[in-house]
This record gives C-alpha cells, sequence and structure tokens, in this order.
C-alpha cells in the first residue's frame, strides 16, 4: 500500500485532469449502456407497431449514444493518454533528480543496464498503473452506484443483484486476479531487468565475446532468460483467460438471476413486457465498467514492482549533501587540504591518508604515482564526488562543506582520461562545456587542442556527427576533445587527469605546451602516472598507497633518488623515445 500511495502522490499536480478523464470515462461506459438499452426498446417496441411518433425518442436516443459514445471514448482517450504523458515525463524527471545526487558513489554498486532498465522499462510499465488501474476503478465504482439506482426503480431486488455482480466481478474477481498474477508479475519484472542488463552488457563486450569465442556462452545465457520470461508472461496470459471466462460466467449469471426476477414482475404487470429485454441488455452493457478491472490488477501487481524498484533508489543517501545554509563561493579562489583520508567502505584500507597540499592562484601542482595510489580518489574528494573521513578541505580558508558541491564543482574544469563523448555534432559535444559559446570561441578551443585543423577537415566541420562514445573518433581525437571541452569552460581550478593518455609521442609533446600556454594563469593540479612535461609545475607531490611519499620538484625528486626517481628511470629504460633527458627538461 505504501508503493501505492506513493504512485498516487505524482496525481496531485494533475487532479483535474484526472478527474475529468474519469468522467469521460464513466460518460463512455453510459453511452454503451444507453445504446444497448435504446436500442433494446426500440426493437421490442417497434415489435408492438405502435405509432411512429412513440418511436421517435428511442430512435433519436439510439442515433446520440452511438455518436456520443465514440466522441466520448475519443475525449477519454485523449484526455488519459495526455495526463499518463504528463505523468510519465514528471516520474522520469523525479528519477533523474533522485539519481544524480547518488552518482559515483552511491551508484558503483548498480550496473549500468539495471539503472537503464529502472529508468525505461520499469517507469513505462507504470504507464499502466495510471491508464488501467487508477481511472477504471473509479470509473466501475460510479457505475455500479448509478445502474444499482435505476434499475432498482423498477425492483430493489434487480438493482441489489445487479450490484452484487458488479461487485462481485469488480473486487472478488480482481482480487483474484492480482493473486494470480502478483508472482508472475514481479517475475516478469525482475527477469526482464536482468535480460536488459545481460543484453547491454554482450552488446557492448560482444567484440571481446567473439575474440575469444564466447558469444555462445552469452546467447545461451540470453536464450536462458527469454525462456524463463516467456514462462512467466504464460502463467499471466493463463491467469488472463481464467479471470475473462469468470467474467463472462459472472455477466451471464447476473442476466440470467434479472431475468428470472423480472418475469413475475412483467406477469404482475409491474413492468411493461417489452421492458424485459431492455433490463436484460442494460444487465450485460454494465458489466463493460468492471470487465477491465480484473486485468487492471494484473497490472497493478507489475506496476507496485515496477515501482518499488523505482523507490529503492529514494532511499538511498547521498554521499555528499547540500549544506542547510550554503555559502557563495567568490573569487580569487585558493584551495588547501590539511591531512584529508578518505575509505570508501569500513572493510577496506583507506584510499586517501592524511594528503595536505595548497593550491594557490596560478599554482601548477602534479600528483604522480603508480595505479591504485590514489590519485583518482583525490579528484573524488576534491569535487565533491565522495565525502572524505577525516581532515580539512578549505576553499579560500572555508571548510568546502559549506558551499553547495554542485557550486565547488562549477569552479573546476576536468579533464579525464575516460571523459564521455555524447552520440551528438563535435559542436554540441563542445557546447556541453559552455552552452552559448561562439563558433570563434569553439575554434580557439580546438585550436589550443591541437584539433583546429582536423576539425575543418571533416565532411560538415563542427557539425559532424562523432558517434556513441565519440566512436567515429580516434583514441587521440577523444582525448584532445576531451581538452577542448575542458579548455571552453574557463573556469579558474583546471584538474588534468592523464591528459595524455592515447596520444603519441609528438603529438604529447605539442599538447603540453599548448596547455602550458592556455593554463597560465589558471590554478592546475595534474594527475598522472607518466612523468612527462612535468617541468611547469611548482610542485610535484608522489602518492603510494593513499599517502604523499615525496614532494618538491621534478630535479629535487630525482636528486633524492626515492620512489619518483625510480619510476623516471623505469620509464626511461621502457619507452625512451617518450622522454627526453633530465637536462633538456
Amino acid at each position: 500500500m505504501k508503493t501505492t500511495g506513493r504512485l498516487l502522490q505524482f496525481l496531485r499536480p494533475f487532479t483535474g485532469w484526472v478527474a475529468l478523464s474519469v468522467l469521460l470515462s464513466t460518460a463512455t461506459i453510459a453511452s454503451g449502456i444507453g445504446l444497448l438499452g435504446t436500442s433494446a426498446y426500440l426493437i421490442s417496441r417497434a415489435a408492438l407497431q405502435p405509432s411512429i411518433a412513440v418511436l421517435q425518442i428511442a430512435i433519436v436516443g439510439v442515433r446520440f449514444f452511438g455518436i456520443s459514445r465514440g466522441v466520448f471514448r475519443y475525449l477519454e482517450r485523449l484526455t488519459s493518454h495526455s495526463v499518463n504523458f504528463r505523468l510519465l515525463a514528471r516520474l522520469r524527471a523525479w528519477l533523474y533528480r533522485t539519481i544524480e545526487p547518488l552518482a559515483p558513489a552511491k551508484l558503483q554498486d548498480f550496473s549500468s543496464g539495471d539503472l537503464l532498465n529502472r529508468v525505461l522499462a520499469d517507469v513505462d510499465t507504470l504507464e499502466n498503473f495510471y491508464v488501467r488501474v487508477v481511472a477504471p476503478y473509479t470509473a466501475a465504482g460510479l457505475t455500479t452506484i448509478g445502474m444499482g439506482w435505476f434499475l432498482g426503480r423498477f425492483d430493489l431486488k434487480l438493482g441489489l443483484i445487479l450490484a452484487s455482480g458488479l461487485i462481485l466481478s469488480g473486487i472478488g474477481i480482481p482480487l483474484g486476479a492480482y493473486a494470480m498474477g502478483r508472482s508472475p508479475g514481479k517475475a516478469v519484472v525482475t527477469i526482464k531487468a536482468r535480460l536488459s542488463v545481460a543484453l547491454i552488457e554482450s552488446i557492448q563486450g560482444i567484440g571481446d565475446l567473439i575474440a575469444f569465442n564466447r558469444a555462445g556462452e552469452a546467447v545461451a545465457r540470453l536464450n536462458g532468460l527469454g525462456n524463463r520470461l516467456v514462462q512467466a508472461q504464460r502463467r499471466m496470459v493463463w491467469g488472463s483467460a481464467w479471470i475473462n471466462a469468470g467474467n463472462g460466467f459472472l455477466a451471464n449469471l447476473t442476466m440470467v438471476l434479472v431475468l428470472w426476477l423480472s418475469i413475475p414482475l412483467v406477469a404482475n404487470d409491474q413492468l411493461e413486457g417489452f421492458l424485459l429485454p431492455v433490463v436484460v441488455m442494460l444487465v450485460l452493457a454494465s458489466f463493460e465498467a468492471v470487465t477491465p478491472l480484473a486485468v487492471a490488477a494484473q497490472y497493478h501487481s507489475t506496476s507496485l514492482e515496477s515501482g518499488a524498484r523505482l523507490f529503492e533508489l529514494e532511499k538511498i543517501s547521498p554521499a555528499v549533501t547540500d549544506p542547510t545554509a550554503p555559502l557563495t563561493i567568490a573569487p580569487p579562489l585558493r584551495l588547501e587540504l590539511r591531512d584529508v583520508s578518505l575509505s570508501y567502505n569500513e572493510s577496506t584500507d583507506d584510499a586517501l591518508t592524511d594528503i595536505s597540499l595548497r593550491l594557490e592562484t596560478g599554482t601548477k601542482i602534479a600528483v604522480v604515482g603508480p595505479s591504485g595510489a590514489g590519485k583518482t580518489s583525490l579528484i573524488h574528494v576534491l569535487l565533491r564526488l565522495w565525502e572524505f573521513d577525516r581532515g580539512e578541505i578549505l576553499l579560500n580558508d572555508t571548510d568546502i562543506r559549506l558551499f553547495r558541491p554542485a557550486d565547488v564543482r562549477a569552479q573546476f574544469s576536468v579533464i579525464s582520461q575516460s571523459a564521455y563523448i555524447f552520440n551528438a555534432t563535435l559542436r554540441q559535444n563542445l557546447r556541453l562545456a559552455r552552452a552559448g559559446a561562439r563558433d570563434d570561441e569553439l575554434h580557439t578551443a580546438l585550436l589550443q587542442a591541437g584539433l583546429a585543423d582536423w576539425a575543418a577537415a571533416l565532411p560538415d566541420g563542427m557539425d559532424t556527427w562523432v558517434g556513441e562514445h565519440g566512436l567515429r573518433l580516434s583514441g587521440g581525437e577523444r582525448q584532445r576533445l576531451a581538452v577542448a571541452r575542458a579548455l571552453l569552460h574557463d573556469t579558474p581550478l583546471v584538474i588534468l587527469d592523464e591528459p595524455t593518455a592515447n596520444l603519441d609521442a609528438v603529438t604529447e609533446a605539442a599538447l603540453i605546451q599548448q596547455l602550458q600556454s592556455a593554463l597560465a594563469t589558471k590554478s592546475v593540479l595534474w594527475i598522472t602516472h607518466r612523468l612527462v612535461g612535468l617541468e611547469w609545475m611548482d610542485e610535484i607531490l608522489v602518492l603510494d598507497g593513499g599517502k604523499i611519499v615525496e614532494r618538491g620538484t621534478a630535479v629535487e625528486l630525482i636528486k633524492t633518488g626515492g620512489l619518483y626517481a625510480r619510476l623516471h628511470q623505469i620509464q626511461q629504460r621502457v619507452i625512451p623515445a617518450t622522454f627526453s633527458s633530465l637536462s633538456s627538461l
């Protein structure tokens, strides 16, 4: 019930439209009942060969109800689906607002396929809740009351029997349908989620699966999940068949009972004979209101399961939250870390331990070290993606937790080695950094990243589509596009996370020179494991095991003969073409 109530809360902004949809649905059912009733009256009354004037009202009634039923049905579908689409749009927006603060710290336990399935499939499943659950129940209730009262005017027993049949068909059978559909409905949602995850993983890794001759196993896994889904859906279909049979049986049983009670009324002149078929047709037509309810109960079970999966995300607390009274960030900016430590969970060692650094305006600091040393974790705490456990991070001598995380991130431009390139044009990918950037500003950013000539040679220039994840670009082009985007962002603080990854030695050297010029006035934090072009850094911090083990300039660190010197020596020996000698630095 909590899930149902939570889903109904999304209806509040559209209460008026929902009420209109229910009224139109009720009017549609009433028109159908009126059409059958007046048709039965017209035929049975005409059998007595009265004057045509006696039949005029019935003739007009048949025409009116026949036309109005179509009109009301159209308006009802138009209104209900309009409300439904608005509700789904609101639900998707709410879901994104729920997920965004959780990324990336609280979403690491979810696969991308699972999240995508919740955003798409589970939200789409809830379409059935609003269109086929909420409105039909309300319309059925109004119809039951109205038709019970109408037949009760002929005889109270007729009204009670019809109302009882409608209630049993509208409540009893749906309860049975809900019980029958709950287990397969839950299975359908769960298996669909697993199948979606498996499909996404298989498609994304199809090249590796083929290369290692494991495609057959992936196909077998998908077939297994597909067969389980078919079995669950078959159980729901079997349930629907029994439900339809039950509804038909109750409708006919109610009709027979009403007919059985009506015949004595005709015999005792309490009911005109030509009204007997009218009463029978009204009974059958009334069941149009409750027939969809059993199917609605089945949809209710799948909707509850999908809703529960969505609301699970709402229960997760973000790793970093906004302060109660956030302060405003004003330039110039100074960033300082004092003995900062970070642990991702209690069962693991600290990813960062007692990290201290000071980044003044215009200062350039490099953070180097082997893989797993804690370089990426440092980015996480600086960008307020993870909450640090101990120590202080000060921005302009103020605790960084007193500023909104979004405001803190707005002060940074990040050049990441795994920057996401959207399936859009080159221009649109660049304007992700600054929506209103002019073409000359885009060209300047491309020039600084060494992509100006490449972009000019493209078939459609900056309107060329780069493909999903930038698959139409080489690894180096994707990396330099990320550099251009970060430069266009133009913020006082810049984080370079392996900015020269995927570049050859010549292009790497040229890009470093361009970055030196473009970032001359910026505060720069360069995260890297490649000891290339670090001579323009004011200080180099060497991380190992989440701790700063050395600090100083490139010359000083090589002279000390520590970890930095050993890394430098290894890289000089393994890939000498990539590095110049210290004397040429």
